[in-house]
């Protein structure tokens, strides 16, 4: 397979966030309402200061205020300019393609065609039981859904028939979806099925590298050029999504991030609590881009070259991580990170897959 080089000046950086609950100068919680209206300042402030995307996830817990992403996003829209505008995961499976796709229709028109989505199973399953879907149809869910969303972005009208949900006959929907509009990701989390069924559909692949060494998901990356091929499929681009935080200092930014990142997986039942001994290990060898921007602008550079990625997005500030925090590592990000690592990839290019 050949390769090109990467333009680094095409390079997505994108931030990603559940919007958090967040603690007040007194370490309580925030209302939920106060944390909508400061993502929304995060999100002017990312336009601001030259990140190329804002995406907001989907859960169904206390903890999250990211239940309606599309509502967020159309205020949001409203009050930028340049910064594309999309989901961080869409948990499609407990979704309606049909209604989904007119919400992400109209926030493209309404952002003048700033619109994309990243679609994915999910690796939380609360969504199942709120919407009334069984959790043994956790396949099915997603591959008819998936098949029904790619047919409305590509082309309409639409035919389609399947078992999740009534089909279509030569069915528009309104507004309209100007050709190439909305870029559709699909996030995987580590099943290499996955990273088939998006080489399947021709989609680009967004990995979803939450803790451990990111090189290894370098198999994953070929697995999934070799698939486009195999499918027939144009070369797509390849992304990740990772942890991190930014501040003036390594020693600070592991400071103000480590309480809120022992807190939040110390709540999840999916893993322990790390002790500061693992935080340190996955800043220095794992998938938390924390430290300085210098610190965090190398270790990008070095992983975008390694598994040839034409995006990263920073799931910024973990946690609680109080508003200000979150503010002051979107300013360090977009003016210092962002143009350190276009830097470093202009003097030792990535290549891709042509």
């Amino acid at each position: 397979m050949s390769n090109h080089i990467l333009d680094p000046d095409a390079f997505e950086f994108g931030l990603d966030t559940p919007l958090h609950v967040t603690a007040d100068a007194d370490g309580n919680d925030l209302p939920g309402d106060q944390v909508i209206r400061n993502a929304i300042e995060e999100a002017v402030l990312a336009d601001s200061v030259g990140i190329d995307s804002f995406n907001i996830s989907e859960h169904y817990r206390d903890k999250f205020m990211d239940s309606a992403g599309a509502v967020v996003l159309a205020g949001i829209a409203t009050r930028t300019h340049r910064i594309r505008l999309g989901t961080a995961v869409t948990v499609l499976s407990t979704q309606d393609p049909v209604r989904l796709f007119t919400e992400f229709s109209t926030l493209d028109a309404l952002s003048s065609g700033r619109a994309q989505i990243a679609l994915g199973r999910g690796s939380l399953t609360e969504s199942f039981p709120l919407f009334g879907y069984d959790l043994r149809d956790y396949e099915t869910l997603f591959e008819e859904k998936l098949d029904l969303f790619t047919k409305l972005i590509r082309e309409q009208p639409v035919t389609w028939a399947g078992t999740v949900r009534t089909p279509l006959d030569e069915q528009y929907v309104y507004p309209p979806l100007p050709s190439g509009h909305l870029p559709t990701w699909i996030a995987v989390g580590g099943s290499p099925q996955s990273v088939v069924r998006a080489a399947r559909y021709g989609l680009p692949l967004i990995l979803a590298v939450i803790a451990g060494d990111p090189i290894r998901f370098a198999p994953y990356v070929d697995l999934y050029h070799r698939s486009l091929a195999q499918f027939g499929q144009a070369r797509q681009p390849v992304g990740m999504h990772s942890h991190g935080f930014v501040a003036r200092t390594d020693e600070e930014a592991k400071a103000i991030q480590f309480p809120y990142s022992r807190e939040m997986w110390a709540g999840d039942e999916r893993r322990p609590a790390p002790s500061m001994g693992f935080f340190e290990n996955e800043v220095e060898h794992g998938a938390h881009f924390i430290g300085s921007p210098e610190t965090v602008a190398q270790k990008l550079a070095h992983h975008i070259r390694a598994l040839r990625l034409e995006r990263f997005d920073l799931a910024y500030a973990t946690g609680r991580v109080p508003h200000e925090h979150r503010m002051a590592t979107i300013e360090l990000f977009g003016r210092e990170v962002v143009p350190r690592v276009r830097e470093l990839l202009h003097e030792n290019p990535a290549e891709v897959p042509a």
